[in-house]
């Protein structure tokens, strides 16, 4: 297992957090005390250079919105998509965002002049989620986008795995026969739940195309009501293999998908209990009652950035040059 990062906020001033998105960046200034005090949101960069220069003008911004200036901001944490190198803060493959490959805690640090830490955008809102629900142990987030992804968080720690996969179970496939999935497989849970597979499925105009097919369905669309039921089904999967795998003790519900709201819980825990059916074992883990929904707008992925800002990676940095 790799090493875990763990909290430190003895001593820190101002933190700031920013959950930078395909088209937004939500970002926090959070006080010592964990109080919220400012929170803004601005459209994000295209590019590498845009993208450096879309947060560092979000965090002078934010400062400004609190009534501070940078030299109060004790570090910045960044959430951002892509394969991120937790210890020198660069990103890879960050495709939403037109970035390749980008030293983007070197460069906004150089810009800011503040300490900048950078991490995945799921596992930073893992961090947070825990955080402001305050659950203590563990606990998955399982974030239901556009694609589908997860996130660990053992007693206030990102748990990682041997190679930084832990909890990842959007590319679990559960159906060979299924739906082909952007990673080459079939039927992976995120051919069933991720809102980009279901809205390909449904090949319909529309600015909000998983609501339309739960609306549909309502209307007996037999098309829209498969597809509601995938949804169901793949979601509940996912909840299974995190609780299956790491026996954690809540899985948070996060991403734009809770737009649904409740239809999206009632579907899910509906979907808990048929599994469970047929099986005493799984009806003993109570899975239903592990479950719940990020309120719509919760800045869980800011705030955990902000928590990552104040955080030592456990292995040493080497400047070289």
């Amino acid at each position: 297992m790799t090493d875990a990062i763990t909290v430190d906020l003895a001593g820190r001033r101002i933190r700031v957090g920013l959950d930078v998105g395909g088209t937004k960046i939500d970002a926090v200034a959070v006080a010592p005390s964990g109080e919220i005090l400012a929170r803004l949101r601005r459209p994000t960069g295209w590019g590498e250079d845009a993208v450096v220069e879309s947060v560092s003008a979000a965090v002078v911004d934010l400062a400004a919105e609190a009534g501070l200036t940078v030299a109060d901001i004790d570090s910045v944490g960044i959430g951002i998509p892509g394969l991120v190198d937790s210890v020198s803060g660069r990103v890879l493959h960050a495709v939403n965002l037109g970035v390749e490959s980008l030293d983007l805690a070197e460069r906004v640090a150089a810009r800011l002049g503040a300490v900048v830490r950078v991490e995945n955008d799921v596992k930073a809102a893992a961090l947070g989620a825990a955080a402001l629900r305050r659950i203590e142990g563990s606990m998955a987030y399982l974030n239901l986008g556009t694609g589908v992804a997860a996130g660990i968080v053992v007693d206030g720690a990102i748990w990682r795995g041997a190679r930084g996969t832990a909890g990842e179970v959007g590319h679990l496939s559960v159906d060979p026969a299924g739906r082909l999935c952007g990673c080459g497989q079939r039927g992976c849970i995120e051919t069933f739940c991720g809102g980009g597979a279901l809205a390909k499925a449904w090949g319909r105009p529309g600015a909000h195309p998983v609501r339309d097919i739960l609306d549909a369905a309502d209307e007996g669309d037999p098309l829209a009501a498969s597809l509601r039921a995938d949804l169901f089904h793949g979601a509940a999967a996912a909840v299974r293999a995190l609780v299956l795998s790491a026996d954690v003790e809540r899985v948070i519900i996060g991403g734009g998908l809770t737009a649904l709201g409740a239809r999206l819980e009632a579907g899910v825990r509906d979907a808990l209990h048929a599994g469970a059916e047929a099986s005493a074992f799984m009806r003993s883990l109570h899975l239903d009652d592990r479950i719940e929904l990020l309120p719509l707008g919760s800045p869980a992925a800011a705030v955990g950035a902000a928590l990552v800002g104040a955080t030592s990676p456990l292995k040493e940095i080497v400047t070289h040059g």
